[in-house]
């Protein structure tokens, strides 16, 4: 059986994030706290790394190479909804099927159950891009975003190096309807309506950071 190279099972192994990256300053509303977003951050990094050296004993390929980039965004960010409540009793995940936002007041809701809450609570989502993030409606709402960085389905055709999965930032701000701009669709399109952050929001946002971790 031939050698594994080291540097093809380290690329599996994610970059564990740094508690001196968050930022004691943040503001993040309904009992959550920086620890508690840092342990769900820590839980996805051990989970995705479980994942990746299992499949690469086996000779397949990453779990994030597999995935289209939007099905592994969505992922990243359903973990993070699903894991914060684990840390912090305050908040809980909604269970109101596509309900928003994602995060819940403990208790405040009948079953945990909202389909519609604005800003009384907080909306996750995850994305490899630094900013001109995307939601579905231009709405008043607590948004929290986790940006990473990863592989992608295309990298080795494109001839692109393999690298480690790693969060670089976290940030989160109540944003109100005119921090969005709506792109909508045409009626010829099958996009899915969204409406994207404005540079306003991000400024928000950015001023409130919860993570980021210095370039390389």
């Amino acid at each position: 059986m031939p050698k594994t190279p080291a540097v093809d099972l380290a690329i599996c192994t994610p970059v564990v994030p740094s508690a001196k990256h968050l930022n004691s300053k943040a503001i993040i509303p309904f009992g959550v706290t920086t620890e508690h977003v840092f342990k769900a951050m820590k839980e996805f990094t051990d989970f995705l790394g479980f994942i990746d050296t299992q499949l690469f004993t086996k000779g397949m390929m990453r779990f994030e190479e597999m995935l289209m980039p939007a099905n592994f965004s969505s992922m990243v960010g359903e973990f993070m909804t699903a894991s914060i409540p684990k840390y912090c009793k305050s908040i809980v995940r909604n269970t109101y099927h596509n309900g928003h936002p994602d995060l819940l007041p403990a208790g405040k809701y009948p079953n945990n159950a909202a389909q519609h809450a604005g800003s009384a609570g907080i909306e996750i989502k995850a994305s490899r891009y630094l900013k001109a993030w995307q939601g579905h409606n231009p709405e008043d709402t607590w948004l929290m975003v986790f940006v990473f960085e990863s592989g992608r389905p295309s990298d080795a055709a494109k001839g692109i190096a393999p690298v480690q999965f790693r969060f670089l930032a976290v940030y989160g701000a109540l944003l109100r309807k005119k921090d969005w701009q709506f792109a909508g669709r045409s009626e010829t399109s099958r996009r899915t309506i969204t409406a994207s952050v404005l540079p306003s929001g991000f400024t928000k946002m950015s001023n409130n950071w919860i993570y980021r971790a210095p370039r390389s």
